[in-house]
C-alpha cells in the first residue's frame, strides 16, 4: 500500500516500520512540507492504544478523508487515475465566497478504500476577485 500511494499520489517514503509479519506498523510520507502517518490495519491484541484500526473496506465505509494541497491539481488527478486510483469527484472549483477562499479540488479512493481530497487554492480569504 504504501508503495502505491507513493506512486500513484506522489509522496516520498521518508520512515517505514514493519512488525514481525512485515505489516507496516508504522510510516511516515511526505508531501512537500507535510507528513502524514499511515500504518496497515490493526485489531484484538495487535492495535495501538488498543483502539481497532480497520481499512474502509473491514470496517464498511469511511471515516475520514485526507486532504493535501498540491500545485497542480489537473495534473495531479491524472497521474493518479493512471496509477488506478478511483476518482469520486472530478476537479472542480469549490467557490466558499468572496469573504472565503475558492479552491479547484479532487476526490480519489485508494486500493483499501481511504478517501483523498487534493486541492490547489484558487483565491485566498481577502484576495481580490
Amino acid at each position: 500500500m504504501i508503495d502505491w500511494l507513493c506512486d500513484a499520489f506522489g509522496f516520498e517514503l521518508r520512515l517505514k516500520v514493519e512488525g514481525d509479519d512485515g505489516q507496516i506498523v508504522h510510516s511516515e510520507l511526505t508531501y512537500g512540507e507535510s507528513v502524514v502517518m499511515v500504518s496497515e490495519q490493526s485489531m484484538g491484541s495487535g492495535a495501538k492504544f488498543g483502539v481497532n484500526q480497520l481499512s474502509p473496506q473491514t470496517a464498511g465505509g469511511n471515516t475520514q478523508c485526507i486532504m493535501l494541497f498540491v500545485d497542480d491539481v489537473n495534473a495531479h488527478c491524472a497521474h493518479a487515475r493512471s496509477k488506478s486510483a478511483r476518482i469520486v469527484n472530478e476537479p472542480a472549483i469549490q467557490d466558499y465566497g468572496e469573504d472565503y477562499w475558492a479552491d479547484r479540488s479532487y476526490g480519489a479512493l485508494d486500493p483499501e478504500g481511504h478517501m483523498w481530497w487534493f486541492t490547489q487554492r484558487i483565491r485566498s480569504k481577502g484576495d481580490p476577485k
